[in-house]
């Protein structure tokens, strides 16, 4: 079991992983000491375990807020994925067009054909 030498707060740990975890831990060491960071910014120095408590305690309510996070993301994704399946399991919306029956175009036609004969003898009778 590796150890490994982490930095929180200006001060050194040694501790122990499995093996292959050692990138885990120093990444985990690092959110740590950020906090620990922003605490010894803000209050000075202070005992280590009082330090350590806090940082975790601000790294705990940081998580706390992204897992509530999580859980409405994963509620709207829940949602947005049941009006899918429900938009795709309902019947397409059916647009019907209008179909002209031929005699009706038939009748319109010849209709016209009667107005230009009689604007034509209209026009002939004028002149």
């Amino acid at each position: 079991m590796p150890e490994v030498e982490i930095n929180i707060g200006g001060r050194s740990f040694q501790v122990a992983c499995q093996t292959g975890e050692e990138h885990f831990l120093q990444s985990a060491a690092k959110l740590l000491n950020n906090e620990a960071m922003v605490l010894s910014e803000q209050i000075g120095r202070m005992p280590e375990t009082r330090m350590l408590l806090m940082a975790g305690l601000m790294l705990a309510d940081k998580t706390a807020g992204l897992e509530e996070e999580l859980r409405k993301m994963d509620e709207q994704s829940r949602a947005m994925k049941y009006e899918i399946e429900t938009l795709k399991a309902a019947p397409a919306e059916r647009v019907e067009v209008a179909v002209i029956p031929d005699a009706v175009t038939d009748s319109f036609a010849e209709i016209a054909a009667r107005a230009e004969a009689l604007a034509a003898r209209l026009e002939g009778d004028a002149a």
